[in-house]
């Protein structure tokens, strides 16, 4: 009686199974996270409800579980979840599904054989969520939510080997909006950040998903471009020059219109490193600078 009182009231879900994968028992906290009644289930295959779970990897691990009588774990960080479990509770949430650290072990009966298997699931749907936010923020820049420098230096990184390896065209676009010291100076430094979030957000909306935006430092960026070559890239680029330059920036009843120039530069096989590709854009970006502004320039 008292471990019954245990099983339905403790704050996992506990699931047990049979050899032919019939639900055995299924306590409280399994019927109010999934809706289905303890009458509904138990009796009926597993795989009934959830066919998710029908998968060569689950059945692998309860035929351990019944030969060996091992304990196998299915991690959130690998898996996931187990059980498509809807979530309540988490306004700024990552994950469409619950977050489970999942158990799976043998249940022996009096004469020390196993005739069934018990799975626990632990909600850890809050612990995803800060270990999310903590990578997010080691990452990503906290004013314009693009990526920053120190990932860039990551990717570029992965990107080269990527190319080095399979020979795959890989172009770069460094951008710097046009006299945004003048913006700071005339309409302050909220405007400035203002005007830095809105060009940020407008180049990641024209971005493919392939694509990664930086924010390089100051008023500058840096968009990797895998499988993209100078003459693409170069479409791109005039793609973003023209979405920003028609942009209507409206800060404090007043309309504020910036423009970017750009550098492209492609990925060749003799350079060694990405950084040399990185200051061919550079390169590219600054003679845009001193040809007037508001404009692509390659090399």
């Amino acid at each position: 009686m008292i471990f019954a009182q245990i099983f339905e009231n403790i704050n996992i879900g506990l699931v047990v199974l049979d050899r032919k994968m019939k639900v055995y028992k299924w306590n409280r906290w399994m019927e109010m996270n999934s809706g289905i009644s303890n009458e509904e289930i138990v009796g009926k295959n597993i795989f009934e409800f959830f066919p998710n779970l029908n998968t060569e990897k689950f059945i692998r691990s309860c035929d351990t579980v019944f030969t060996f009588g091992s304990f196998s774990f299915f991690f959130q960080k690998q898996h996931g979840y187990l059980f498509p479990f809807k979530l309540s509770g988490f306004i700024d949430s990552r994950f469409e599904y619950m977050q489970q650290a999942c158990t799976m072990g043998p249940l022996r009966d009096e004469k020390n054989e196993i005739k069934h298997l018990f799975i626990y699931v632990q909600d850890v749907t809050a612990v995803a969520i800060y270990e999310t936010k903590l990578v997010e923020m080691n990452i990503m820049d906290s004013l314009t939510g693009v990526y920053n420098r120190r990932y860039l230096q990551s990717k570029i990184q992965e990107e080269f080997r990527r190319h080095k390896r399979y020979g795959r065209p890989f172009s770069i676009i460094m951008i710097d909006i046009d006299y945004f010291k003048k913006v700071n100076d005339q309409h302050g430094h909220l405007c400035g950040d203002y005007i830095l979030k809105e060009v940020s957000s407008k180049i990641s909306s024209i971005t493919r998903v392939i694509d990664s935006l930086f924010r390089y430092g100051g008023e500058e960026f840096c968009c990797l471009l895998p499988e993209t070559n100078l003459e693409s890239a170069l479409t791109i680029a005039e793609r973003f020059r023209i979405a920003i330059m028609e942009m209507e920036n409206h800060f404090e009843k007043k309309i504020i219109r910036v423009n970017i120039s750009l550098g492209v530069a492609e990925m060749t096989k003799d350079m060694e490193s990405p950084y040399v590709l990185l200051n061919k854009a550079d390169a590219a970006l600054y003679r845009a600078k001193n040809k007037g502004r508001n404009r692509t320039v390659a090399l």
